[in-house]
């Protein structure tokens, strides 16, 4: 894992993201639509590759058409002002806390680097700074990362009380109090840990008992992420999904979406009815709601919101 930047670095590699959030917004805000249930398009019957009867939804991208159609070229870029914030707080935060932790690397420089218990003690070294870094980073950044999620929601609902970051702030407070800056973050939390943990696990014990040529272990950190990522998405789901229940806004509010108590009972509501992997996949996308034969055709269970699960 690599070792806290310097300044110049640092603050390169967050104008590239900046960017890189900027071009991407539209995608992440309709896959944020996703995965909180939101379906303004409905499904169209089709089969799969293997023939089986199914419910295709719109990809990616003929959501981003949709929000256009309905919001215009700007209204794609909803909530992008505190997403970037977000970002940017969190990677300074990061950024601080790893120098802070950071422990004297020059200690071990006589050590045989080869030992496998040198290698051991320092990749848990490397992985305790980079999870305290990391929750660290989330836990001040998650505020904004609400005030984001909300605006976005708003789509569902034609709303407008979350706008601007202040009076975003003063909203949430008087929606959900105090707790409700941090709706959402353990499931987040979770994520983001788990995927840490998973990836350096799986890359030391790849690159020092099973792949052997140098060349192939510059892409296991990157393939283990990945799969981490993957495996951990159903957290996320449940993470924008708890950000935005029961916070005075259509797309978490009833029949949207049930009033969730905590975001375990949202887990099991949507594991009950295989919606923890919505939005994982963009480009061939499934119906996999309840569903009925009509006349010999697929169809939703429900006609106007189609999306919804049964509560």
């Amino acid at each position: 894992m690599p070792p806290p930047k310097d300044p110049e670095v640092l603050w390169s590699d967050i104008a590239s993201r900046i960017l890189i959030n900027v071009v991407s917004h539209p995608m992440e805000y309709a896959k944020v639509l996703i995965q909180i249930g939101h379906e303004p398009i409905p499904p169209k019957p089709t089969v799969t590759l293997f023939g089986k009867p199914a419910l295709k939804l719109p990809n990616i991208f003929a959501y981003v058409r949709h929000i256009k159609r309905v919001d215009g070229f700007t209204g794609c870029y909803r909530g992008l002002v505190p997403k970037l914030c977000s970002y940017t707080i969190s990677t300074i935060a990061s950024q601080k806390t790893a120098e802070y932790l950071q422990l004297d690397v020059m200690q071990n420089e006589d050590e045989d680097e080869e030992d496998e218990s040198v290698r051991r003690k320092k990749c848990i070294r490397e992985l305790t700074r980079d999870t305290i870094s990391r929750i660290v980073a989330i836990v001040v950044s998650h505020p904004l990362e609400v005030i984001s999620l909300r605006m976005m929601a708003q789509f569902v609902g034609r709303e407008v009380k979350y706008r601007g970051i202040f009076y975003s702030f003063v909203e949430i407070y008087k929606e959900n109090g105090f707790l409700g800056y941090y709706a959402g973050l353990i499931p987040r939390l979770i994520a983001n840990v788990s995927v840490l943990i998973l990836a350096s696990a799986s890359t030391y014990i790849l690159n020092n008992y099973v792949v052997h040529e140098q060349a192939m272990k510059a892409y296991t950190a990157s393939t283990m992420k990945f799969l981490a990522t993957t495996i951990t998405y159903p957290f996320l789901v449940v993470s924008h999904c708890m950000a935005v229940n029961n916070c005075g806004l259509v797309a978490g509010m009833p029949p949207q979406m049930p009033i969730y108590e905590n975001w375990i009972q949202c887990w099991s509501h949507l594991t009950a009815n295989n919606q923890l992997k919505r939005g994982s996949s963009l480009l061939w996308r499934y119906y996999t709601g309840p569903q009925v034969l009509i006349n010999g055709t697929l169809m939703p269970i429900t006609s106007d919101t189609f999306y919804q699960s049964v509560q």
